[in-house]
């Protein structure tokens, strides 16, 4: 089975955590290509890496998303203490912030021996699992990645963001789960491009409060599961 190392970084800033991204991707990416430094080499059974952060609030828009879809200016934004960037992903707008458990597997699906659509197929079933976990049935929408509750109806409200992208199958970016986010942040967007759909959180939904650590370790279990690797700290 492949290994994948796993790392909490806490609450850091976006603009520093995509630059431990790029890196890491880059990594990846060069021992593909055989070019890279014994000092930088990885092991033949590593995957690659697994990276969880709360982030500071900031709205991020991905290569093919509109501008439109971000309902308030970069001042505003500012004056909320939130910031704002344009980045390499696929899907539209999104906001991240502190309650919200940002994921961004770094990892080469050659050998984890899957494809980029079971990939992230493989992310969605994760945390619909730790929904079910904590009684909350949750599901798809056809042609919007993500996970959602009460998909097929007008209430339809998404719980987790995915964005990915890739090359030569190694993976950056990932996925956004709102646990204990401050909603009111939302307000600001048409979250993911849709005027039509709402967002929510573990909390929101169960009236209650939730431990972040404890879902983060129900999270790390079931990707470890549906990806079928070993997820080590």
């Amino acid at each position: 089975m492949m290994e994948v190392e796993y790392r909490d970084l806490g609450r850091m800033g976006y603009s520093e955590c995509w630059a431990l991204q790029r890196s890491l991707f880059e990594r990846m990416l060069a021992a593909k290509r055989q070019d890279v430094s014994p000092e930088q080499a990885i092991a033949p059974d590593m995957a690659g890496w697994m990276l969880f952060v709360e982030h500071n609030p900031v709205y991020t828009l991905g290569k093919s998303g509109k501008e439109s879809n971000m309902l308030v200016g970069e001042e505003y934004l500012r004056s909320i203490g939130a910031e704002f960037f344009h980045i390499d992903r696929g899907g539209d707008v999104t906001y991240h912030g502190l309650g919200q458990i940002v994921g961004y597997p770094i990892l080469d699906l050659d050998k984890v021996g899957i494809g980029l659509r079971e990939y992230i197929d493989s992310l969605e079933e994760a945390v619909i699992g730790v929904c079910r976990e904590w009684g909350i049935e949750a599901g798809r929408i056809a042609g919007a990645s993500g996970v959602w509750l009460e998909p097929a109806t007008p209430r339809a409200r998404k719980i987790c963001a995915i964005g990915v992208r890739s090359s030569r199958f190694v993976t950056m970016h990932g996925f956004a789960f709102n646990v204990a986010t401050d909603m009111r942040y939302f307000q600001h967007i048409n979250p993911c491009g849709f005027v039509d759909k709402g967002a929510t959180s573990l909390e929101k939904e169960l009236g209650c409060k939730v431990d972040i650590e404890q879902v983060k370790e129900q999270l790390v279990k079931q990707l470890s599961e549906k990806l079928n690797v070993k997820i080590y700290k």
